[in-house]
């Protein structure tokens, strides 16, 4: 398995800031390679403020949104247009100010339009599974680049310590009993991050400073800690503020200039 990069910024916006402009260029470099880059997409504070950077930003235009897939990493099992709903923050930060056709855009279904939390998580795992290619060597696309959050107990999407999604080898599952609300939501489970090519876990603020150092516990277990299974088949990536960095040991993570 690849080796963990710690890149340290400043503060919350500076790491937003530079989030923005890696992925932007990662996702041009891959459309200039003749691929088209599937990207997953995360929720919470800082992830919806990348989105908002790149909305301000001068790159905007030099990604052809027309030749990008988006997927969401998990999602509260809420109906369209829920203001709690990762794709709701994400469409209102950027995804709706740009021509991204709308079957590109892979939201995971709510209660408005599935029977319940099993089906939506069946369903979003056939789409995923019908745009895979044979050369992906994966039940689901080779995601360029899998964007997830931190949060203060470790958890990465949906996957909660101790929970039973952590056990499921599907591509997808529900999960009920969240600890944090709402209790039902969908998520796509640690052997379908783990298919991506490159993980980039983001955190800022001093509430996820214990979380990321344990994360990055070479022997840290993924039930207790489920971030410390989030990684990229070729690259893995934290991305984090010097609040979030504050526990980790002295000399670990390359500050930027």
């Amino acid at each position: 398995m690849n080796a963990v990069e710690v890149i340290r910024h400043q503060n919350a916006r500076s790491l937003a800031d530079a989030v923005a402009a890696q992925l932007i260029t990662h996702i041009v470099e891959t459309q200039s390679a003749g691929v088209r880059p599937h990207i997953v997409l995360t929720g919470g504070g800082i992830g919806t403020a990348v989105l908002a950077s790149i909305a301000k930003g001068t790159g905007l235009n030099a990604v052809d949104w027309e030749l990008i897939e988006i997927w969401w990493g998990d999602e509260r099992y809420l109906p369209a247009g829920d203001p709690e709903r990762n794709e709701t923050a994400a469409r209102s930060a950027l995804l709706d100010l740009v021509h991204i056709p709308p079957q590109n855009l892979h939201a995971i279904a709510g209660p408005d339009a599935t029977a319940d939390a099993e089906s939506s998580a069946a369903a979003y795992a056939d789409e995923l599974e019908r745009y895979r290619r044979p050369e992906d060597h994966a039940p689901v696309p080779s995601f360029a680049v899998m964007l997830l959050g931190i949060g203060p107990d470790g958890h990465v999407a949906s996957l909660f310590p101790e929970h039973p999604a952590l056990h499921d080898d599907r591509v997808v599952t529900a999960v009920h009993g969240s600890p944090k609300p709402p209790s039902t939501r969908i998520t796509m489970t640690l052997p379908t991050i783990g298919a991506a090519r490159e993980v980039w876990v983001l955190a800022s603020g001093t509430e996820k400073a214990a979380a990321v150092r344990l994360a990055l516990e070479p022997t840290a277990g993924v039930l207790q800690v489920p971030a410390a299974g989030a990684r990229g088949r070729e690259r893995t990536l934290f991305l984090i503020d010097e609040q979030a960095a504050a526990k980790l040991p002295p000399g670990l993570g390359r500050p930027t200039a």
